[in-house]
């Protein structure tokens, strides 16, 4: 099942169901009006959703303007964002001469989540010299978890899959990492494409709880890297288990798989600028490729969750 949220003036937006091909939708009913009121009430919601999903299928439904379309969840309660591929860790230590992560437990920070801007608006963003970057990633959003949930049970949690760009400003994030209190203006407003999918959607490449598709990004037109979601070395359901250990997760909150990364990045590319950079500077001795400037365009697109395409723009521009 395909979910996605229209526009409607509110900030929720209207949910509506979408048809395989993303061409036609049905709106949800007034128990599950938004996507937040349907994962509150998952049991009670999923059968009317599926229902609309089947009469989609026989061809009901009215023409689909993806321009209309916010984010799948406009606004979370949490954004809970991991770091599961080793090959980007281990890019960037050896980029940057620092210690490796020591212990076995996943890296997770938690970020902003009060507003997912929708796949194709405009990034505002104050300066270039920010050093303005995209991280592709995968995620999952989840019904209520509770504390101590484990890794077995908590694969049963997950209701959603979707597509994120998780933007970040690199020359703030070391000065903001510096002072022990963790990200707040290196890590601006992530974007989301515009299709939220049931892991049953994903057939085969739902496997041990991971995307096993790989994630195209060009920047300019031009491509960028298409690595593959399958080498996690954490599953998503490992990912709550680490978030739910001293908290209850509420229904609603996004779980990130973090920067998709594959150990062939040679062939396959990256979906960050500061991994492409710190290949670089392993192999060069310094950065070759520049950071975005206003008004690049970076694109996005994963199997069924639609189309990410944004360009750059800065704060208060036009």
């Amino acid at each position: 099942m395909r979910l996605a949220t229209r526009a409607d003036g509110s900030r929720d937006g209207a949910l509506v169901v979408v048809s395989e091909d993303g061409a036609r939708f049905l709106p949800a009913p007034a128990p599950c009006r938004t996507l937040q009121m349907a994962l509150d009430a998952w049991a009670e919601a999923e059968p009317m959703l599926r229902a609309l999903e089947e009469r989609l299928a026989v061809g009901e439904g009215d023409g689909l303007d993806a321009s209309a379309l916010l984010a799948p969840l406009p606004r979370a309660w949490q954004w809970l964002d991991g770091s599961a591929f080793p090959t980007h860790g281990e890019l960037m230590q050896r980029a940057f001469n620092s210690p490796p992560h020591d212990g076995d437990r996943p890296l997770m920070y938690q970020g902003l989540s009060h507003r997912f801007l929708s796949a194709t608006e405009d990034v505002r963003l104050p300066s270039e010299t920010d050093g303005i970057d995209f991280e592709g990633e995968f995620g999952v959003i989840v019904d209520d978890v509770p504390m101590g949930c484990s890794a077995s049970d908590a694969l049963a949690r997950i209701r959603l899959v979707v597509l994120i760009n998780d933007w970040s400003l690199r020359t703030i994030a070391p000065v903001e990492m510096k002072t022990g209190f963790g990200w707040i203006q290196a890590k601006p407003a992530c974007s989301m494409a515009p299709f939220a999918v049931t892991p049953d959607t994903l057939g085969q490449a739902w496997r041990d709880g991971r995307v096993c598709l790989p994630l195209h990004v060009e920047v300019n037109g031009m491509w960028f890297g298409n690595p593959n979601g399958d080498a996690m070395a954490y599953g998503f359901h490992e990912l709550i288990a680490h978030a739910a250990y001293s908290r209850d997760l509420p229904a609603g909150t996004v779980i990130g798989s973090g920067t998709v990364s594959n150990p062939d990045h040679e062939r396959v590319g990256s979906t960050c600028l500061a991994e492409r950079r710190a290949i670089e500077m392993i192999a060069h001795g310094g950065p070759q490729t520049p950071f975005l400037s206003f008004g690049d365009r970076v694109t996005m697109t994963a199997g069924p969750f639609g189309k990410l395409d944004q360009r750059l723009a800065q704060t208060g521009s036009a």
